[in-house]
């Protein structure tokens, strides 16, 4: 297999557009030409250290391992030709994943974008992060760096979701029946549970549920999250997919809850509000929010667009497919219009845009070894989402003024770029459903 390797024309890797970001300069000489800013997501090919990222999960099809194109391969060697690789086409979009990346610089954190019709990824952001072209000569750094800059944060970090978490909380609450949407909660700016101080950011007055999400009252989701119950939180968590895996090419880490057998009504609270043991990462939270923005479906992410043969021949599309509904149309309307009211006039009003309806919603995530973290998910246009986002500033503060900006930016020229696309997915059939 090591000789194959050596010998083989490795196929060409592009973005949606068909921008380079992997190819051959001869057999087992890679080159990146978006260098480190799509090395999230393109990985590295060494032949010491292996390879990570795309350049592993599509080694197969970029190896020419498929049957159609092995048997092809062996008949050329007895004429004297090279063996060569499929191409391997990405959703991505270099432009985007460049500035997601150019937004994080000087910071830890990561950014990931979605189509939510789709499931298609955009961009996937982590920093800091490495040039795939120097893994060789630059291991030794990169491997003890506390930076963790090989690390793809935006599959792989684990973060406590902070006020996140409150947008599951609503949908428990809508979908069993303990709060209506016109109910008033008192909100003095702090709640006693069994003894337990749990603070707010401020005392809001009198909220009902939008305005309790738009403004991130602690206290009312403490309260829904104690009618719901622990058993009930973890259910609706796992209705949006935590506990497994999304089927995403890359290997991703999943949103995990604790368990509820035995938790003391404290923790039930904290947990409504994301602070304690709940530990998720961005891809995670941009799928939850995709939930919303999608009446309760979230469709199944993907970075693989098409493979071809070396002649341009198809030999693999993707095709959207649902991958879970989470909630119901009527649920996910309630929470959007909490996120709406977010933006427009709670925590996440730096997330607006001129002439475009943002929806959104902001956390700041407790974090014992310093500064809390600062995130924020979002979609636009709400009355028809094109684009989903979330953001994670790690030690960034708060949500609304670290994340929220980074979001607003990813948002704006992701709806830009997306009517450059040439095409509307509108009339390209219904979505395959997983079993």
């Amino acid at each position: 297999m090591i000789a194959y390797e050596q010998e083989v024309l490795r196929g060409t890797i592009t973005d949606r557009r068909g921008e380079v970001l992997a190819r051959n300069e001869g057999p087992g000489q890679r080159a990146y030409p978006r260098g480190y800013t799509a090395a999230p997501v393109v990985g590295y090919l060494s032949r010491r250290y292996g390879r990570t990222g795309c350049e592993a999960a599509m080694d197969y099809y970029l190896l020419g391992l498929n049957p159609e194109l092995r048997l092809q391969n062996m008949l050329g060697r007895l004429k004297g030709e090279v063996p060569r690789g499929n191409d391997v086409r990405l959703t991505l979009d270099a432009e985007l994943q460049a500035h997601a990346m150019n937004l994080l610089r000087g910071r830890r954190g990561a950014a990931v974008v979605l189509d939510p019709r789709t499931g298609e990824v955009l961009a996937m952001a982590s920093h800091p992060s490495f040039d795939p072209a120097a893994v060789d000569e630059r291991w030794s750094e990169l491997s003890t760096d506390p930076a963790a800059p090989l690390v793809n944060r935006a599959t792989d970090g684990a973060y406590p979701p902070g006020s996140l978490m409150k947008l599951i909380t609503a949908a428990a609450a809508l979908e069993t029946g303990k709060v209506a949407q016109s109910e008033v909660f008192s909100c003095p700016g702090h709640v006693v549970v069994d003894g337990f101080d749990l603070r707010d950011t401020a005392a809001h007055g009198r909220v009902d549920l939008v305005r309790a999400l738009a403004v991130s009252c602690n206290t009312a989701f403490a309260e829904l999250g104690l009618r719901v119950g622990a058993e009930g939180v973890f259910r609706t968590a796992q209705a949006f997919g935590f506990g497994r895996g999304s089927g995403l090419e890359l290997p991703e880490r999943g949103a995990s809850l604790p368990a509820p057998e035995g938790m003391a009504r404290p923790e039930v609270a904290t947990t409504a509000i994301g602070q304690g043991r709940t530990l998720v990462s961005p891809l995670r939270m941009a799928l939850v929010a995709a939930a919303f923005a999608s009446d309760g479906v979230i469709m199944k992410p993907h970075l693989v667009a098409a493979v071809t043969d070396p002649e341009g021949r198809p030999v693999f599309a993707s095709a959207p497919r649902v991958w879970l509904t989470a909630t119901t149309p009527q649920v996910a309307a309630v929470v959007r219009k909490g996120m709406v009211a977010a933006v427009r006039e709670g925590t996440a009003r730096q997330a607006a845009l001129p002439g475009v309806t943002v929806a959104g919603k902001t956390g700041s995530a407790q974090n014992p070894q310093g500064a809390p973290h600062a995130w924020f998910v979002g979609f636009a246009p709400a009355e028809a989402p094109l684009v989903v986002v979330a953001v994670i500033v790690e030690n960034g503060g708060a949500g609304g003024t670290v994340a929220a900006p980074l979001g607003r930016e990813l948002l704006k020229l992701a709806l830009a770029r997306s009517g450059l696309e040439g095409h509307d997915r509108k009339g390209a059939g219904q979505p395959l459903r997983d079993n």
